[in-house]
């Protein structure tokens, strides 16, 4: 491997960072963690002892907070956010501050402590609803909500803080599915694979809506890959990273057929289609990054809803129609976080 780094995760407990940092661990880099922990220190038990893991619980709105997790790290992966439209609607200026008003000043902390390399977490949502069956990275930004705009301007100031010594990613996810130590029930896979075990009834609202998704595991592999690339392949770059843009009902239609065939948690399962107004089609292409950095996505959508399913049957998972902790919005709700 590459020779390790230094590298703070900021929301390294979150969905996506609590599979990457062990990961991050095992490859021999020293990890801090900048987060909150809203969700539980349990999310990280199997890592929690490691000798290279600095947990820096605080606020990335924090200075003090975010001087203390920056010392010492030469690289940044910047995950921390308010996550998905419903969660920055719910409190619109509590979202402004943390993804938006927040991040020029992170990103000047971070060149302030001699940080090397910046990996930003963008979004794929970035590009509203284009026409091109492939939305590639150079087709314009036109972002429909709140959240995704502020997305598409910290993608700006971090090209305007970009300069020599101080390398600069941009990585656009698609929606990510499967399992994690701090499981989210509210994106679509994870939604359907939820109802269709406890529920034994999906319910799809128009269903030819397309929606690019990929697998926490790819995911978490694609930010690896940026750890250890030169700076001349990803400076100032940015990257959908995906795996396809199925429609909602073939989405629902593969969790469907792979929970029904497992017969010990239940009969049949309905599924029901309901007309929508909403009929977003959302999807990109990740050409670019196979052709550049040679990566693909291994996992399915399917192989997600197995590693769910998996962790209801050996009940890692529980209590998942209910539980605040794996919903984003209700966490919110039960919490003051200005």
């Amino acid at each position: 491997m590459a020779d390790p780094r230094s590298i703070l995760v900021t929301g390294g407990a979150g969905y996506v960072g609590s599979v990457l940092v062990p990961r991050l661990l095992q490859r021999g880099h020293v990890v801090t963690i900048l987060d909150l922990f809203l969700y539980g220190h349990h999310v990280l038990d199997a890592v929690r002892n490691h000798p290279n893991l600095v947990i820096v619980q605080g606020d990335i709105r924090n200075a003090p907070a975010v001087h203390k997790a920056m010392a010492g790290c030469d690289m940044v992966i910047h995950l921390a956010c308010i996550s998905n439209d419903p969660s920055f609607e719910l409190d619109p200026d509590l979202g402004k501050s943390i993804n938006f008003d927040a991040f020029r000043p992170l990103v000047q902390a971070a060149k302030a402590a001699d940080v090397k390399r910046f990996v930003y977490a963008s979004s794929s949502s970035v590009y509203g609803i284009k026409e091109e069956e492939e939305v590639t990275e150079d087709l314009t930004v036109e972002p429909l909500t709140d959240y995704s705009r502020y997305k598409a301007l910290c993608e700006q100031i971090l090209e305007e803080e970009r300069e020599p010594g101080f390398t600069t990613l941009t990585i656009r996810p698609a929606t990510v599915c499967g399992y994690s130590p701090r499981q989210r029930m509210d994106v679509i896979v994870n939604i359907l694979t939820n109802h269709a075990v406890s529920k034994r009834s999906i319910k799809v609202f128009g269903g030819e809506q397309a929606r690019p998704n990929i697998h926490i595991d790819d995911m978490v592999r694609a930010y690896e890959m940026s750890v250890s690339l030169p700076d001349s392949l990803i400076d100032g770059k940015i990257y959908n990273v995906g795996h396809d843009n199925a429609s909602v009902i073939e989405l629902a239609e593969t969790v469907r057929e792979i929970v029904s065939r497992d017969n010990t948690l239940g009969g049949d399962i309905d599924l029901e289609v309901v007309p929508t107004d909403d009929h977003r089609s959302y999807r990109v292409t990740s050409k670019k990054i196979a052709a550049e950095w040679g990566f693909v996505a291994e996992k399915t959508i399917g192989d997600a809803v197995r590693d769910l399913l998996s962790a209801f049957k050996d009940g890692r998972l529980a209590d998942t129609m209910t539980d605040e902790r794996y919903f984003n919005i209700k966490m919110m709700q039960s919490i003051d976080l200005n």
